[in-house]
């Protein structure tokens, strides 16, 4: 009997003793019991990488739906409901729709082994067969060669956004096996597009795609993407295209948007371009939260929002606050133990006045406010333990009614922050 999805979801968190477990014939099995729905999606956009992923997703979606597409989305992990991992031709699933794909797929994986990634991944490819739209753009969840999503045997296209090193102790400690993990999602004779990579990255990447006869699209060699008087210029064998700057924050997404534009071009929705940096919304990366109980905290002050969590996101980060001036920031900042926390922390040193360390509400591998507060200090900022987020915020606002505050450091903070913001 199909129940609410929040029941089923818990339920589904009990098939595996491990969160993360590598593989894909837990995939197979659910897939081949579920009558292959991979087989039957709108052709599929797969999307890899460290970094950038969702934001560049985003835009191709916006992309996309500018020139009158529709277009299934799976992301993850979800900030403040399940639902946004599963946008089906444009809508958040609904309720019943997803309690009746989660139950349907507990019924065909029966009492077997699989995690809570895998299941859900198959009830996402489930929802997007039956429901009909001109793409399906899928967001890799962890690596790549051995993630659930990557299931497809013949994606229109693939995107490799920029890889650096995070979640080694799954995908290789070096940056030549990250790349090659991520490099997985790669098909014979599909055209992937690749974002700027450090040079082992590429090395890996190009092989790969010698191997397997791909057409890459790489960032610096086939497009190019910067900023002209505060404009947004991309350039490639096809044209210019002189754009506004991409609606999204940050230095770092301009190269999203290009990665995004070099995507539209290569399926022939180039038209799409500016719809994809004006249009493109995509919350917890440097969002500016102007409304809710937290705001409120701080009225006279400015409050941020970001999920970012390894270094490379720390750096991406701090070119943030730079082109927005070096004002002084006050920082809220709490992490899962599984994370390069110093990594993180270490580009944000010269940006922060003061620290406050949280751990994350309900995050059983949360870092403890302690230990973020000492590995702050171990980079040269100033820190101190907070009860709450709430509490960090009334304490700065006494301190600096005026106050520049950034909440970061893990997308479960983020996610718990807009529940708790409204």
């Amino acid at each position: 009997m199909t129940t609410g999805s929040d029941a089923l979801l818990a339920r589904m968190m009990e098939f595996h003793p491990k969160i993360i477990d590598l593989t894909l014939d837990r995939v197979w099995r659910l897939l081949a019991a579920l009558d292959h729905p991979e087989r039957r999606l709108p052709p599929v956009i797969h999307i890899a990488g460290t970094n950038g992923k969702g934001s560049t997703q985003a835009m191709i979606r916006a992309g996309l739906e500018g020139v009158g597409l529709t277009v299934h989305a799976y992301t993850s992990p979800h900030l403040a409901r399940f639902h946004e991992r599963i946008r089906l031709a444009g809508d958040l699933i609904a309720e019943d729709a997803l309690s009746t794909i989660l139950d349907e797929c507990l019924q065909a994986n029966g009492a077997d082994p699989i995690t809570y990634f895998e299941i859900t991944t198959c009830a996402a490819l489930l929802a997007f067969a039956r429901t009909p739209a001109d793409y399906t753009l899928l967001e890799v969840g962890l690596g790549g060669r051995l993630d659930a999503t990557n299931v497809v045997d013949a994606p229109a296209l693939t995107i490799i956004t920029p890889v650096s090193m995070d979640h080694e102790q799954y995908l290789g400690n070096t940056l030549a096996k990250i790349a090659a993990e991520k490099a997985g999602i790669m098909k014979r004779g599909v055209p992937c597009v690749v974002a700027a990579q450090g040079d082992d990255a590429l090395d890996v990447i190009e092989a790969r795609a010698a191997r397997l006869g791909v057409q890459l699209m790489v960032q610096g060699q086939h497009w190019h993407v910067t900023v002209e008087a505060g404009r947004l210029v991309y350039q490639d064998e096809t044209g210019l295209l002189d754009l506004p700057l991409p609606r999204l924050a940050g230095p770092h997404q301009v190269q999203n948007a290009g990665t995004a534009i070099a995507a539209l071009r290569a399926l022939g929705h180039g038209a799409g371009a500016e719809a994809a940096v004006t249009r493109a919304d995509w919350p917890a990366r440097m969002q500016r939260l102007r409304h809710g109980p937290l705001v409120n905290a701080l009225p006279q002050g400015t409050l941020w929002l970001d999920g970012g969590h390894n270094p490379a996101a720390g750096q991406a980060i701090a070119a943030t606050l730079k082109a927005q001036g070096d004002q002084p920031l006050w920082v809220i900042c709490g992490m899962l133990n599984t994370k390069d926390v110093s990594g993180f922390m270490a580009p944000l040193a010269v940006h922060a006045r003061q620290l406050y360390a949280v751990s994350i509400p309900g995050e059983a591998a949360t870092l403890s406010a302690q230990a973020t507060a000492e590995a702050a200090r171990a980079v040269g900022i100033d820190a101190v333990e907070g009860k709450s987020v709430l509490d960090a915020l009334q304490d700065i606002a006494a301190k600096d009614p005026a106050a520049q505050v950034l909440i970061c450091g893990s997308l479960y903070l983020a996610g718990n922050i807009l529940c708790e913001n409204g």
